[in-house]
């Protein structure tokens, strides 16, 4: 079997944030055994691999990757009546949404708009409007480096937790497929989320219909610069730089008395509680269409922080350390980032 293996390929473009250097080596594998042939390549070379999705939520090093990154190129997606869903992992996570909504499934609908494949789901579990890919996953089909072997890990065995799951930063699994159960139905899920109730006018975990829903959902979206769309330059980052802070009773404490009561906040399990990090950001003097050379946050959200055009990774980098520094110090809280980050 022979690989068309690319080398120095530049991994800014494959990304939406759009910086980061080259890739050493770079190859797309149709199959299992492609997959195969390529990690052995990598080993006897002595090389890392990044396995890249569709690069929503990376952001790469002006270093770029001095090993193999491998894309996986299956992109088939499978509906069944009974609602179970099997998607490869190299498949658009959006059309996955927009053919379950329209076949009348439900479970993901308030993921809509979400870019990237739906391999990177699982990894960190992907959550939005009051759902998380956790909830619908019964099975993760993955590719286990360390016993060389293919396996289905059940939903229960992924250790799914706000944005993180046991396949986060880990070297090991490579997400094949992934299982779905959703809902047959004409209507939505409960809607769980305050925002997206009041946009479709009905209350907190009444249902909608399942149209209505991903039409609203794409348009807050849009209305935050979270839809990637080339002609608007707040979409030119990786979705939310900075996850909200989920902090412990006396962490919460000590949080209020430098914020005050307005500091939004939501009970959490096991009595701790998730704070507003772009309440935090803002309120640290760092508004929404704040510069630092070619980086900059989002004028539409104060999460997201943006390439403005030419942008290096360390000028994306500095910027976060800023926010992160000024939020510590005025509040307390460190937060933390929700993109991973790639470098040599």
């Amino acid at each position: 079997m022979s690989l068309e293996v690319l080398r120095d390929v530049p991994l800014g473009a494959r990304t939406t944030l759009g910086v980061g250097g080259p890739a050493r080596r770079f190859v797309r594998v149709a199959d299992e055994s492609e997959l195969r042939a390529a990690l052995a390549d990598a080993d006897r070379a002595g090389e890392r691999v990044l396995v890249l999705g569709g690069g929503s939520n990376l952001v790469v090093s002006d270093a770029g990757w001095a090993g193999l990154v491998i894309q996986l190129a299956d992109d088939r997606i499978t509906l069944g009546a009974d609602g179970v869903v099997d998607a490869a992992g190299g498949a658009s996570w959006d059309e996955l949404v927009a053919r379950a909504v329209a076949a009348g499934l439900a479970g993901v609908e308030c993921l809509s708009g979400i870019p990237g494949r739906v391999g990177a789901t699982p990894m960190q579990n992907v959550g939005a409007y009051g759902q998380e890919v956790s909830e619908t996953i019964t099975s993760v089909r993955v590719f286990d480096r360390v016993r060389g072997e293919v396996t289905a890990m059940l939903g229960a065995a992924c250790a799914f937790g706000y944005r993180s799951s046991i396949f986060r930063g880990s070297a090991r699994w490579i997400v094949l497929g992934v299982r779905f159960q959703l809902a047959p139905g004409a209507r939505s899920s409960p809607i769980r989320y305050a925002e997206l109730a009041r946009a479709l006018t009905i209350a907190e975990g009444d249902r909608a219909p399942l149209a209505d829903v991903r039409r609203t959902v794409l348009a807050l979206r849009r209305g935050k610069g979270m839809v990637v769309d080339p002609a608007d330059p707040d979409s030119h980052s990786a979705g939310s730089y900075f996850t909200n802070p989920i902090l412990d009773p006396a962490a919460l404490t000590a949080a209020l008395g430098l914020a005050g009561p307005d500091l939004p906040r939501w009970p959490q399990p096991a009595g701790t509680t998730k704070v507003s990090a772009a309440w935090l950001i803002e309120r640290a003097g760092f508004a929404k269409g704040t510069t630092r050379g070619r980086a900059g946050i989002s004028r539409k959200h104060a999460l997201a922080l943006v390439n403005l055009g030419g942008a290096t990774a360390a000028e994306i980098l500095d910027l976060a350390a800023e926010i992160v520094t000024g939020v510590q110090a005025t509040f307390g809280v460190t937060l933390e980032r929700e993109p991973i980050l790639v470098s040599d």
